[in-house]
């Protein structure tokens, strides 16, 4: 894994994904973005970040799938993972934790908690 701050937000919406990037960047994180799940995991694989934060409802493959593949790579296995949706019942908290999540935040989230999460996974 990197030794930078790097994060990867894969999301589908380009105003949430740039907006969460902006936000990163102004708080020293190096961001870099993907557009969907099977662009998010190549990014991951090529950088090997300290954290993913996913967005759980994407065309192609969702977040829980990405979750589930970077989880069942022995290489990918330690990155935190944060998800990040609109999907805010006990039951999809349930399917992330199963999936392999480690943080779910739910759309629109609060900039400051999810600043304390990235803190907390890099410390």
């Amino acid at each position: 894994m990197t030794d930078k701050k790097t994060v990867i937000v894969v999301d589908d919406s380009p105003t949430v994904r740039e907006t969460i990037a902006y936000i990163l960047r102004a708080e020293g994180y190096d961001v870099h973005t993907a557009t969907n799940g099977r662009e998010g995991i190549e990014v991951v694989r090529s950088l090997r970040p300290k954290v993913v934060m996913v967005d759980g409802m994407m065309p192609e493959m969702d977040g829980f799938e990405v979750a589930r593949k970077l989880r069942a790579d022995p290489d990918l296995a330690g990155i935190t993972i944060i998800m990040l949706t609109a999907m805010g019942q006990g039951i999809d908290r349930q399917r992330a934790i199963d999936a392999g999540v480690d943080h779910f935040l739910t759309k629109p989230f609060d900039d400051d908690e999810a600043l304390r999460l990235l803190e907390e996974a890099f410390a």
